[in-house]
């Protein structure tokens, strides 16, 4: 597999992320959006963003190996916040984003403000791409 992650000095210096993702070869997984349930359905941590925020990236690492990949093969992560999560709890987030993803060469990145999610209660999803061989 080939694949690039980088930030051209032409774009703004990224903060947690890489501008671009490029593959060159290997295979694609699509893992659909993420939510702070466990494998029962059942939400874990309601009301509690950085408890979310753990169990959706507990549940990107067992969706991805599922699929043969791991969290380094992520090169694409799309997040969605509620509208209610704080300015604030940005770094929370990215603090617990750090452990699961390589801080060397983040992969391509998107943060929408969203003013729900499918269920109420849910503050956070997460969508990735991965490429592996």
């Amino acid at each position: 597999m080939s694949k690039e992650i980088f930030s051209p000095a032409t774009l703004p210096p990224p903060t947690g992320y890489s501008h671009i993702a490029k593959v060159n070869k290997g295979t694609l997984v699509y893992v659909a959006g993420q939510v702070s349930a466990d494998a029962s359905g059942k939400m874990v941590g309601e009301g509690n963003f950085e408890a979310q925020v753990e169990q959706v990236f507990k549940n990107l690492t067992l969706a991805l190996e599922a699929a043969g990949a791991t969290m380094a093969d992520i090169v694409k992560l799309n997040t969605y916040l509620v509208a209610e999560v704080s300015q604030d709890d940005l770094p929370k987030m990215r603090a617990i984003r750090d452990r699961y993803l390589n801080k060397e060469k983040p992969p391509a990145s998107t943060l929408v403000v969203v003013s729900r999610l499918a269920r109420p209660g849910w503050l956070i999803e997460i969508e990735v791409v991965a490429a592996i061989d």
